[in-house]
């Protein structure tokens, strides 16, 4: 490897495939084990999730009821719970390794429920996420309303309850990043800054991969975390039609100078909704405040918003959180990806060939989730015992369920309608049970067409409406799993 990051087709034991939160904490692992380590991808990291994050670090504010409807679901959920316990002890070791702007932005989350939301979304939500902290036995105080100082609705739009959990923080994605690429490069990890086109492989075994400019980089290990981006490598790969294939899930966010120059000291944010992460302000330094976030499925990763995304995020934080937002600075938009598999869980272990790991598909929780998964792949490649149980997140899988087909299209539904809420359509009050009696019927048609046997996540069967390359690539997809039986 050259002075300028460029390969000379040097070997290392490990090559990651991806620079975001989760390959440059893996790095940092490896490296400080011993392994040479390169880690792959432009400085600017276009595309990329990590960089365009909330980094809300939280396991128990993301909980729904479609996420505990299967064991799936479950089990993302308690390792999130192990992940939670790590990072303290992380970020005190990155910030003891590294020097920046301080990495942790907010003391807790609270989180509200407004008047903006359906019972069917915000409240059985809600209700979750305090029966799962009992459940764990994880503290959490009810907040009222009025005592809220930062939160300054529009009356309609006002929180009517809201509680406070201490445990679940927030952290600045932009140092954090930057921490990690220097404790990576200070542990001896080795940056090149291209991105890979292709992986290696001989017979069963991943040997490297190739990078846009033609260049080779031969390792022991490869390791796939690219976010959105892993399926281009993953189509080089013969067994990449086994593996569920990668959408993104797009979403805008932005930084916001406020007028008054004053920021929440939590997290505030309402329970998930409309496909996405529900509506998250998290606190900045120097009177900043960061506002999120949007999820569209996307075939393709996007690196533009569209108007009508950015319009809704900024109206909704407006009236729905602080009204003198309106008269604030937009000091930055920016644009992220989710890597969303076509079953809506992770891709996290063994690849199908020797040598090859794949760490992504991570949804939502790809950063809340780099200190364990970090540990873990570090573990497994060094052959040590691994610290979480990833059986069921196995990239090379049959779909997982996440209930009937009749249950997917009831939380579609659902969602549909609460988009309307949120975006203060006003209509009839006959007129929810008429729209409802003509979308479901017509929902559960249109996924009988897509696929006779499978179903895919609500969020991905709605889009699939309104794209035809996503219904290609679900068919194609579904048509390989049965054949792979």
């Amino acid at each position: 490897m050259n002075a300028n990051g460029k390969a000379d087709g040097t070997g290392f034991d490990v090559v990651v495939a991806g620079n975001g939160v989760l390959g440059l904490s893996l790095a940092w692992v490896l490296a400080r084990r011993g392994q040479r380590v390169a880690v792959l991808g432009q400085p600017h990291r276009p595309w990329a999730g990590s960089a365009a994050a909330g980094a809300m670090l939280g396991c128990f504010g993301e909980v729904t009821t479609s996420l505990l409807a299967s064991e799936h679901g479950r089990a993302k959920l308690e390792l999130g719970i192990q992940a939670t316990k790590l990072w303290p002890q992380w970020l005190a070791e990155l910030e003891d390794q590294t020097e920046g702007a301080p990495v942790r932005t907010a003391d807790g989350t609270t989180v509200i429920l407004n008047t903006i939301g359906t019972a069917e979304i915000d409240d059985a939500n809600y209700n979750l996420i305090r029966a799962e902290l009992t459940r764990y036995q994880e503290p959490f105080e009810d907040v009222e309303p009025g005592d809220l100082d930062w939160v300054d609705a529009e009356p309609i739009s006002r929180p009517l309850k809201a509680f406070h959990i201490p445990g679940e923080h927030a952290v600045n994605a932009a140092a954090l990043l930057e921490r990690l690429e220097s404790a990576a490069v200070r542990a001896g990890a080795t940056l090149v800054t291209e991105f890979a086109t292709r992986v290696e492989y001989q017979g069963e075994r991943a040997t490297g991969v190739v990078l846009a400019s033609g260049e080779r980089i031969g390792a022991d290990h490869v390791v796939l975390a690219a976010g959105a981006r892993t399926q281009e490598l993953l189509d080089s790969l013969p067994v990449g039609p086994r593996i569920p294939r990668l959408v993104s899930g797009y979403g805008v966010s932005s930084l916001i100078r406020t007028v008054d120059r004053t920021t929440p000291d939590s997290v505030i944010r309402t329970p998930n909704r409309s496909f996405a992460c529900g509506l998250h302000v998290v606190p900045r330094g120097d009177g900043h405040v960061y506002v999120g976030a949007t999820n569209v499925i996307s075939v393709e990763p996007r690196d533009t918003p569209e108007m009508r995304d950015l319009v809704f995020l900024l109206q909704c934080v407006n009236r729905q959180v602080r009204r003198n937002l309106w008269n604030s600075e937009v000091a930055k938009v920016q644009v992220g990806n989710r890597p969303v598999s076509m079953d809506g869980f992770p891709l996290l272990g063994e690849g199908g060939m020797q040598g090859l790991w794949i760490m992504t598909g991570t949804y939502r929780d790809g950063l809340h989730l780099s200190p364990l998964l970090a540990q873990d792949f570090a573990a497994r490649i060094l052959g040590e015992q691994p610290q979480a149980d990833l059986a069921r997140f196995a990239p090379v899988r049959q779909p997982l369920r996440t209930g009937t087909r009749e249950q997917i299209v009831d939380v579609l539904v659902d969602h549909q309608m609460g988009i309307g809420y949120e975006q203060d359509w006003t209509i009839p009050v006959e007129w929810h049970h008429w729209i409802e009696m003509d979308v479901r019927p017509a929902t559960l048609a249109w996924a009988n067409v897509l696929d006779p046997e499978f179903t895919p996540p609500a969020e991905l069967l709605f889009a699939s409406r309104f794209d035809p390359e996503l219904v290609k690539l679900l068919r194609k997809y579904y048509a390989t799993c049965r054949e792979h039986g």
